[in-house]
């Protein structure tokens, strides 16, 4: 698996963090929706981690594992992400595929939970190095840091291949948002340990 050296991210290395997620969602379902192609995906994709990451990115709940093989953005208790991606989707994203994307969040906003709890919106692997565990590396640390606070976690998935992941590691399906022709998102939740 190569280094398995679990660090929070510096405000420096945001970029790397960045451009890992870049090339873990490639292939994304969700993702790919929005920005079909390859120049609109490069161009618009980084832009859109930090609209709805961002907020975890200045809390410093952070994390990679190794030499930036993988990634995780956390939004610990209390903190949420704001309005910012809605803005930022109406800017960059085709007009006639708004409606079905904001009635899939409207949905998704739904079925958060109301209770204290920590958010994972963004985790990946690079694409360079998936299949090799790291993301269950990953995972696994992350969730030391979650259960230190015993507090629950939550997270939505648009991709169904990584369910198994997120339920080896104690997550279980809440529900399926879905409209139009939009790709599903996944819901999850893991109790506090």
């Amino acid at each position: 698996m190569g280094s398995t050296t679990f660090a929070q991210v510096r405000p420096t290395e945001r970029r790397q963090a960045i451009d890992v997620l870049v090339s873990a969602f490639a292939g994304d379902p969700f993702v790919r929706y929005l920005y079909p192609d390859d120049e609109a995906y490069l161009r618009h994709f980084p832009e859109a981690i930090v609209a709805f990451g961002g907020l975890a990115l200045d809390a410093d709940t952070v994390w990679r594992l190794g030499d930036f093989d993988a990634v995780a953005l956390w939004y610990p208790p209390g903190l949420s992400p704001d309005d910012a991606i809605i803005e930022f989707l109406r800017e960059t994203v085709p007009a006639e595929k708004l409606d079905g994307v904001f009635e899939t969040f409207e949905q998704m906003e739904h079925g958060h939970p109301t209770y204290r709890h920590w958010y994972l919106p963004w985790f990946g692997v690079h694409a360079s190095k998936q299949g090799r565990g790291i993301g269950g590396e990953l995972m696994r640390r992350c969730l030391e840091v979650v259960d230190a606070e015993h507090m629950p976690s939550y997270l939505e998935s648009p991709n169904p291949r990584n369910l198994t992941l997120y339920e080896r590691h104690g997550f279980e399906s809440t529900g399926e948002y879905k409209a139009a022709d939009v790709p599903p998102m996944y819901s999850m939740a893991r109790a506090a340990r």
